[in-house]
């Protein structure tokens, strides 16, 4: 069952911003609830990891499900384990259309892609967990929806340097994958991979 709870409220409770902008905490900068402004006790070392684990999986809109399972095939991988899990995160499609600038947030990206109105090297693409290759081409379909498209690229004036944008034919790629400098740097990946590794 997909989470629907406001990603505001997630945000504050993380003391982190799931949309990457900080709007979250322009009207409030603590907790919600009536206590949301208390003072917290310091979290166990679980705590923090659980947090940590918490931050990333909203931040990409993940179910719990599919992120253990993308932790596994990080686990796998030659490179380090942390870094190669971001690195999957940001290779699913609907992350990159977010980070084209086909949509304004994750959710609207994951959307774009579920109804259809995105190609992946010119084949239908609507399952919004699909992993993107480098060189790989994610194009909007012609003739869906293409005005809500065009006013978010143009809304988009901080694209990322590891995709490559034709806002002209609606069309981009994944051109590499971002050094660990350019992701968020409040995310301490290593405690996520403690908090897995502690579960098996």
């Amino acid at each position: 069952m997909r989470d629907r709870s406001s990603t505001w409220k997630k945000s504050r409770r993380l003391e982190f911003s799931i949309l990457e902008n900080g709007k979250e905490f322009k009207k409030r900068k603590y907790g919600p609830g009536q206590h949301g402004n208390d003072r917290k006790k310091k979290p166990s070392e679980y705590g923090k990891q659980l947090i940590e684990k918490q931050k990333l999986r909203h931040m990409y809109g993940v179910s719990e499900k599919q992120f253990r399972r993308l932790f596994n095939i990080a686990k796998k991988s030659k490179d380090v384990t942390g870094l190669a899990f971001m690195h999957i995160l940001e290779s699913r499609l609907d992350n990159v259309v977010y980070r084209l600038g086909f949509a304004r947030t994750r959710k609207g990206a994951r959307q774009i892609v579920s109804h259809n109105h995105i190609l992946l090297n010119g084949q239908r693409a609507n399952i919004p967990s699909m992993l993107v290759k480098i060189d790989d081409v994610v194009s909007v379909k012609p003739g869906h929806d293409l005005k809500v498209i065009k006013e978010s690229l143009e809304a988009n004036k901080n694209s990322c340097a590891w995709v490559e944008v034709d806002a002209d034919k609606l069309s981009g790629k994944l051109i590499r994958l971002p050094e660990r400098n350019e992701l968020p740097k409040d995310i301490n990946e290593a405690q996520i991979v403690e908090y897995y590794n502690r579960l098996l």
